[in-house]
C-alpha cells in the first residue's frame, strides 16, 4: 500500500523511497510457493502422484505468469498503477489468507527437532548441488524476459513484447504438463542435467535468431525446459531432504532460480545496450550448460 501511494504520488516521492518500498515488498513476500509444495506433499505419495500434483502447481504459476499482466494492464489503462498494485496487495492477501486457513495448512506443526543443524537442506549431500544447476536454469529466465523485449523493439515491433513473453510462459505451461503426464525411469540427477543443457541449448540457438516468428517458436522451446526443471528441482528437494525441513528446501530451490535470473537480468541489460539480445541470450544458454554439469545425477537421486 505504501508503494501503491508513492507511485500516485510520485512527485513528491523521491526515487529512493520508491526502491526502498520496492525492497521492503520483496522482502516481505509470503513463501507460499514453497509452503504449497509442502501441502502437495503431505496429500499426495512420493513418485507419479506427487510428481503430477508438482506439475500443475507449476502450470499454475505460468498461467498467472501469463494472465497476471494482462489483467494487471487493463486495470492500470483503466485507472491508474497506484490502483493496479493496490490490486495486487488485496489478491496477494485473499490468496495467502485462503491458503493458510485452510484445513491442509492447519494440520502441518513444526517441531523444535526439525531446526537441528544435520536436518538443514543445506547440509544434505548433493542439494547444493542441485541449486547450483538451477543458478544456470534462472539466468536463462532472466535473460529471456529482459531480451525478448528488447529484441521487438529493435524490430519496430514493441507491442509484441507482451505476446513473446506469454509465448514463453505458455510453451513452460505446455512442457510442465506434459513432464507432469509421463512415467520416468530415469533418476531426478540425470532429468535435471538434460533439462537445463537442454533449455541452455534452446537459448544458444535463439541467439542466432531475429525473425519475430521464428524468435516465438524457439521461445516455446526454451519455455518447455522451465516448468520441468523447477518441478525435478521441488522433487529433488523431496528426495535429498528431511521432512521436517522441505519447507526450507523448497525454500532454497525458488531462491537459487530467482537469484540466477536476478544477476542474468542486470548482466543481460548491460550486455544488450552495449552489443544486442543475441549474445545474452548465448552467454546465458551457455552458462546453464556449464552449471547442469553441477546437478548431482552421478549420485542417482531416486527417480519420482
Amino acid at each position: 500500500m505504501g508503494l501503491a501511494f508513492a507511485t500516485r504520488h510520485a512527485d513528491a516521492a523521491t526515487s529512493a523511497l520508491v526502491l526502498a518500498l520496492s525492497a521492503a515488498l520483496g522482502l516481505s513476500a509470503p513463501p507460499l510457493g514453497a509452503a504449497m509444495r509442502v501441502l502437495w506433499a503431505s496429500l499426495t505419495t512420493p513418485g507419479t502422484q506427487r510428481s503430477r500434483a508438482f506439475s500443475l502447481d507449476a502450470v499454475a504459476e505460468e498461467l498467472l505468469f501469463v494472465a497476471g499482466p494482462v489483467v494487471i494492464t487493463a486495470v492500470i489503462v483503466a485507472s491508474s498503477p497506484a490502483v493496479g498494485l493496490v490490486v495486487t496487495a488485496a489478491a496477494v492477501f485473499l490468496g495467502t489468507l485462503g491458503m493458510t486457513t485452510s484445513a491442509v495448512s492447519a494440520s502441518q506443526r513444526g517441531s523444535r527437532a526439525q531446526t537441528l543443524r544435520e536436518h538443514r537442506p543445506l547440509a544434505q549431500p548433493g542439494f547444493a548441488r542441485t541449486l547450483v544447476a538451477l543458478l544456470g536454469v534462472g539466468a536463462v529466465l532472466g535473460t529471456v524476459e529482459i531480451a525478448a523485449p528488447a529484441l521487438a523493439t529493435n524490430q519496430g515491433a514493441l507491442e509484441l513484447s507482451g505476446w513473446l513473453l506469454a509465448a514463453f510462459a505458455g510453451g513452460s505451461a505446455i512442457g510442465g504438463l506434459v513432464y507432469g503426464q509421463r512415467e520416468h525411469s530415469s533418476s531426478l540427477g540425470v532429468r535435471l542435467v538434460v533439462l537445463s543443457v537442454g533449455m541452455g541449448l534452446a537459448a544458444l540457438i535463439a541467439s542466432q535468431v531475429t525473425a519475430i516468428p521464428v524468435f516465438a517458436v524457439l521461445l516455446v522451446a526454451i519455455g518447455a525446459f522451465l516448468a520441468p526443471s523447477l518441478i525435478t528441482g521441488y522433487l529433488m528437494a523431496d528426495a535429498l531432504v528431511p521432512e521436517g525441513s522441505r519447507t526450507e528446501a523448497s525454500t532454497w530451490i525458488n531462491t537459487a532460480v530467482n537469484l540466477g535470473a536476478a544477476l542474468a537480468s542486470a548482466g543481460a541489460g548491460v550486455v544488450i545496450d552495449e552489443v544486442g539480445a543475441g549474445l545474452a541470450l548465448a552467454g546465458c544458454g551457455g552458462l546453464a550448460v556449464v552449471l547442469a554439469a553441477a546437478a548431482p545425477f552421478r549420485r542417482g537421486v531416486s527417480t519420482a
